[in-house]
């Protein structure tokens, strides 16, 4: 399961007073031109008074090493605290370690608690590893339908990876009908947002399929991309 890399968004409309925005930008602003001290600087008083935000970046900050030393516990301990909060890449995050038993004793159960309220929210990344989740049997009974249902809402949200599952999934006829057709538009569209993987199982699978069904499976992939995933398939 992939680890959640933060990107780390202003996020200035929080309920917050102006001041601690100002000041949480001026955090920002320092870490993005890599000036750790002064991020840490402006974001360890407003963490320290509960800000989220400030909170998930210095958790941000133990898990990566940035200005810190890394800190595993540290970081879980950051994220869990804006987790509490309601933050959604916390939240993630914080699955992610729970899951992999990184800062915190390996804890599937925990790590789809969080995952589930991140993807609640739409995280694709939670949405993602829940569909892992699924697939393995991991903190949940193993359901192929479940993890295509998860995987879907990730693949619409343009995730390489939870699209080429999809193709996996169609080509193994995993929790839906075996499609060599579906499985190529999957793989087509993963390998078109950077799946190298996806261009290689798609041009597999078309060995076995006529120039007619690639045909369908090419212009089904052309659609599903133009309406924004919201016609994939026949």
């Amino acid at each position: 399961m992939r680890r959640i890399t933060l990107t780390i968004a202003t996020a200035l409309s929080l309920i917050f007073t102006p001041l601690a925005a100002q000041d949480f930008q001026k955090g920002y602003d320092a870490y993005q031109a890599g000036d750790y001290a002064t991020a840490l600087q402006e974001w360890r008083p407003l963490a320290d008074q509960g800000h989220a935000w400030s909170q998930t970046s210095l958790g941000l900050m133990y898990d990566t090493g940035e200005g810190v030393l890394k800190d595993y516990a540290e970081a879980a301990r950051w994220y869990r605290l804006a987790a509490e909060q309601g933050n959604v890449y916390a939240q993630s995050s914080l699955g992610a370690m729970h899951y992999n038993g990184t800062g915190v004793l390996q804890d599937f159960a925990e790590a789809m608690k969080w995952h589930q309220l991140a993807a609640d929210q739409g995280d694709v990344f939670a949405q993602f590893n829940i569909g892992i989740m699924h697939y393995n049997g991991q903190g949940v009974l193993q359901d192929f339908a479940e993890a295509m249902r998860w995987y879907r809402l990730a693949a619409d949200q343009g995730d390489a990876s939870a699209q080429f599952n999809l193709g996996f999934m169609y080509s193994n006829g995993q929790g839906v009908l075996q499609d060599n057709a579906m499985a190529h538009m999957w793989y087509n569209i993963s390998a078109a947002n950077g799946n190298e993987l996806g261009g290689t199982n798609r041009d597999i699978i078309a060995e076995g399929m006529t120039p007619s069904d690639i045909s369908t499976a090419q212009a089904m992939a052309r659609e599903c991309m133009s309406s924004n995933y919201q016609k994939c398939g026949y």
